[in-house]
């Protein structure tokens, strides 16, 4: 399928393209349509950070779905509430969805969380939590299984990417001993099970998605990399629009030589703005904030879509996005942190 070949990086000015119609989604696409226009706007979530504390903040989300019970203040109950809203909008696209392989899709997601936390206390002998997501393809209770002593062929059977990122999660760890290598291995499987799926769904879409995510992913590992004086040059994912060796030249220059080492890719401003940011108040509030502006802009584009999958994947993803930005929010107000933390955050 020719639109399916990857796209050189001159091949598009901003964002890669997003695919056709689909015309078996023409229900579907009106119906996240109506609820896009029920999400919040980027004026009230401006409000809320610039509440003078936590209750006058919550105050402003009472006309909304997270607004608190009557005389409820408590952070366990925003907290429960944001949680039934992400149940909730997942539930929603599941329904929405006609094809089932991108729900399992996105559903790997949790899966490979609880990969990272299950790997993470067992490499460093800290015992298993309960802390797991329930949302992935591999109910939690089975992933502690992986780990266990028992008999090999007692175990349940986990799905291939299941497998390989254990596999190489704890091979990574156990070269360096080094905890991080452990994030850093899982990603990579993570990343590049997603392309193999787009391929396979022959999704345009869902393929330029996910190396937009690679991409800032690597972003923001050379900006860490380079703020703790980290030697790893072999730690940048696969598969995204830019080449590895940018990334990894990068390291040797200045922050004020990474705008111009970009100035010919779509993430200039990016590298830009959260360099010179880091550079001069030793944060990643910036970066963090202009790789969710970069992809939430790439998600808006399937406005252009009349009828088809891409517009419910991207509302499923707004509206997580959404969710994550009140939680900080309000979990900022809650600490009392500085209202212009909070701004350059998210704004």
């Amino acid at each position: 399928m020719p639109e399916l070949a990857e796209q050189a990086i001159l091949d598009f000015y901003t964002y890669p393209p997003i695919g056709g119609d689909d015309w078996r989604y023409t229900f579907q696409t009106a119906q996240v349509r109506t609820l896009e226009i029920q999400m919040l706007s980027r004026a009230a979530l401006l409000d809320m950070a610039n509440a003078e504390n936590f209750e006058q903040a919550a105050d402003l989300l009472s006309g909304s779905e997270y607004a608190l019970p009557r005389g409820g203040k408590d952070f366990a109950e925003v907290e429960e509430i944001l949680q039934q809203r992400r149940a909730a909008v997942r539930e929603l696209f599941s329904d929405l969805m006609l094809d089932e392989p991108t729900v399992e899709l996105f559903r790997t997601r949790d899966d490979f969380a609880n990969l990272r936390l299950a790997v993470r206390r067992t490499m460093t002998e800290k015992p298993l939590g309960t802390d797991y997501s329930s949302g992935g393809n591999v109910p939690p209770e089975l992933i502690e299984q992986i780990f266990s002593e028992e008999d090999v062929f007692s175990k349940p059977v986990f799905p291939d990417y299941v497998q390989e990122a254990v596999e190489q999660a704890v091979l990574a760890y156990y070269q360096q001993k080094d905890i991080r290598r452990i994030d850093y291995a899982i990603d990579s499987v993570q990343a590049q099970y997603n392309l193999r799926q787009a391929r396979r769904l022959r999704s345009v879409f869902l393929l330029g998605f996910f190396r937009i995510q690679i991409d800032l992913t690597n972003i923001r590992t050379m900006l860490r990399l380079k703020f703790t004086e980290s030697e790893q040059p072999n730690v940048f994912l696969e598969g995204g629009f830019i080449e590895l060796e940018r990334f990894r030249h990068g390291l040797e220059l200045g922050y004020e030589a990474l705008g111009p080492l970009f100035f010919v890719t779509p993430y200039h401003r990016i590298v830009d703005t959260g360099a010179n940011y880091l550079a001069s108040n030793k944060s990643f509030l910036r970066v963090e904030q202009q790789c969710d502006e970069h992809l939430t802009g790439f998600l808006k584009s399937t406005v252009l879509i009349t009828a088809g999958p891409q517009p419910i994947i991207a509302f499923l993803l707004m509206k997580e996005n959404e969710i994550r930005t009140v939680r900080l929010i309000l979990t900022a107000k809650k600490n009392h942190l500085d209202t212009k933390l909070i701004l350059d955050r998210i704004s």
